[in-house]
């Protein structure tokens, strides 16, 4: 993605841009699905997504968090306990992560006819 700046103004040459600049990526979309339905906690979140680092994790939900697609409320107890969830704003991308997640649903079907050999792991 190419976005040209002007002193403090991004600009974006397509809608898709912009939406790529805060969900874009490998792991942003997997951790938003698993926040969909229900508030994680970031070791729930680990054990959800298994190939993705602690480091990773920790990065992804700040940055969520600061474009205000993710919330973080941290409960004021020994041990700490920290959950996710997703904003309002975080809600309206519903559609979007329904659609890639049917996509990729088909994907995988499509691939498998076409002999390959891949599974979907669906709880």
């Amino acid at each position: 993605m190419q976005s040209n700046t002007r002193s403090d103004t991004r600009i974006y040459n397509i809608g898709v841009e912009a939406t790529m600049d805060v969900i874009g990526g490998k792991w942003k979309p997997i951790i938003l699905c698993n926040l969909r339905h229900q508030k994680m906690r970031t070791s729930e979140l680990k054990r959800a997504i298994p190939d993705i680092t602690q480091k990773m994790l920790t990065q992804q939900l700040r940055e969520l968090e600061a474009d205000g697609i993710i919330l973080r409320k941290v409960y004021n107890q020994v041990p700490p306990k920290v959950e996710y969830c997703l904003s309002d704003y975080g809600n309206s991308l519903g559609d979007l992560l329904d659609l890639l997640c049917s996509w990729g649903e088909k994907h995988v079907e499509v691939l498998q006819r076409n002999g390959r050999q891949v599974e979907l792991r669906c709880d």
